[in-house]
């Protein structure tokens, strides 16, 4: 018997044939994980992720949404065994999850496996924090393991799952719920069927659409927190023995078949699991917006470094594959007077780029949404899927620009800025981490220095949750973004 049984009210799609114990085996394989078999490069990777995501937590103090979703978790929660970092609440762990991985997202500033078109840390890092300190005295050996695993399968998951995105579901979400509730249950050290028990649990709360990113609405920062508070919830209700979904993944109404049509490559998800590191292949952001708008982006600021100026343009069209339209594409609605409408726009986005040559916290917020000069050169932008290019392919764009004077200029990239083929550096990363919690806590260098060298040196730490929390700084009065 196999758990990709096929139903005859359905289209005719790929046949997925795999085990029944496909999901079990695969948590079997990740209780075999220890700290010792981590290469270096992807602990120094992960100490990085949570250095670049606790900077994007602080930046998000007074982005839209956080504040209200903050007071309202404050209404319903006084005590908790787990903390909001912004404000130092004191919270259940489902809902500091919540709001840590909500704030983690909502800058949209935070790293990415761009090929599998993950967000992972703003799922992971929220998950795994709240797990650890509800516990008490973990490890930073045992936190760092912990990562590692939630990173992997996130990535492995996207990439198996190939066109989860161009199907409607927001897989940062989806594959992140799963993802993080194995990273939580591997801290409580549960074993192979804890850990299905959890990963069940996940599956039976995992959603989310793609269609809050297209809306340009709040919800989709908020996404990220809905998924960590499941997998908060899914590893501890795992621990204490509650069954879950046995065939999670394979089975025919599992998440192969009923979410991805059977359109899986589930070779990615368990090839070389544990020896090739899908973790070395992240990204980090340059820009705080969507991930499809930063190809055209780096043109923008190319362009207008060469002598290009708005004033000069008299059209421009910006040229991507399918998935990237359909995502940042549509038109560039000033009266929406929407921060996320302007994240996930590539118009305003390239606009922005080619008028101030850069792109930055400062970009993407009121009132500079609605700047005449970035409006007026935005609604000369259009954006076409462009048959040339890949439909799923996240970094490729092309840029045509005709002037005033009646000359066209055209520049393709293929590569994205801040990817393993064009990285940022660890100096540009901490300018950007100084950067963040400067704009959202009002931190200053030595405070942020603080939390760093706490996360650098993490591995040495006895009780990880109180290392960070304690070096985390405290909320000044600023003006808000």
């Amino acid at each position: 018997m196999t758990g990709a049984q096929t139903d005859p009210l359905r289209p005719a799609a790929a046949v997925l044939r795999l085990d029944d114990d496909y999901s079990l085996r695969l948590c079997q394989q990740l209780t075999r994980w220890r700290y010792e078999d981590l290469p270096a490069d992807v602990v120094r990777t992960l100490k990085l992720f949570l250095i670049d995501t606790l900077g994007v937590i602080g930046g998000a103090a007074h982005a839209p949404g956080i504040r209200e979703l903050n007071q309202r978790l404050a209404r319903w929660e006084t005590t908790g065994s787990a903390t909001g970092l912004i404000g130092k609440r004191r919270y259940s762990p489902p809902s500091a999850a919540l709001a840590n991985g909500a704030a983690a997202h909502a800058l949209d500033f935070d790293d990415q496996h761009d090929p599998a078109r993950v967000h992972t840390s703003c799922v992971v890092l929220p998950t795994l924090l709240a797990t650890a300190e509800d516990v008490g005295h973990v490890s930073g050996r045992d936190f760092l393991l912990a990562y590692a695993v939630g990173a992997e399968l996130h990535a492995r998951l996207g990439l198996a799952c190939y066109n989860s995105l161009g199907k409607g579901w927001h897989p940062t979400m989806i594959f992140g719920t799963l993802a993080a509730s194995l990273a939580a249950g591997r801290l409580l050290k549960l074993d192979a069927e804890g850990l299905r028990n959890a990963l069940g649990m996940a599956f039976h709360q995992a959603s989310g659409s793609a269609q809050s990113m297209r809306d340009g609405v709040l919800s989709k920062r908020l996404g990220a927190g809905f998924a960590a508070r499941a997998a908060v919830l899914s590893a501890f209700l795992g621990a204490d023995g509650l069954t879950g979904t046995r065939r999670p993944l394979e089975g025919n109404a599992g998440l192969f078949s009923l979410y991805e049509r059977n359109e899986v490559k589930p070779e990615i998800l368990t090839d070389a699991l544990g020896s090739h590191w899908r973790i070395r292949e992240y990204s980090f952001k340059p820009y705080p917006c969507c991930r499809c708008n930063h190809t055209a982006i780096s043109i923008g600021i190319t362009l207008r470094e060469q002598g290009v100026k708005p004033g000069d343009v008299k059209a421009a069209e910006i040229g991507m594959g399918n998935v990237n339209w359909l995502t940042v594409g549509e038109p560039y609605d000033v009266r929406r007077d929407s921060v996320v409408h302007a994240q996930f726009n590539a118009a305003y986005s390239f606009a922005r780029a080619l008028t101030d040559a850069r792109v930055d916290l400062r970009s993407y917020r009121k009132p500079a949404i609605s700047d005449p000069a970035v409006i007026a050169l935005a609604a000369k932008t259009r954006a076409v899927d462009d048959p040339a290019i890949e439909p799923a392919a996240i970094e490729p764009a092309r840029i045509k620009v005709t002037l005033n004077d009646g000359r066209v200029i055209e520049v393709r990239s293929d590569t994205i800025k801040g990817s393993p083929q064009e990285p940022m550096n660890e100096d540009e990363l901490l300018a950007k981490f100084h950067d963040c919690l400067e704009f959202g806590l009002g931190a200053t260098r030595v405070e942020a220095d603080r939390l760093a060298d706490a996360v650098m040196n993490i591995d040495k730490a006895t009780d990880v949750a109180a290392a960070i929390v304690g070096a985390f700084p405290q909320r000044k009065k600023i003006k808000p973004a």
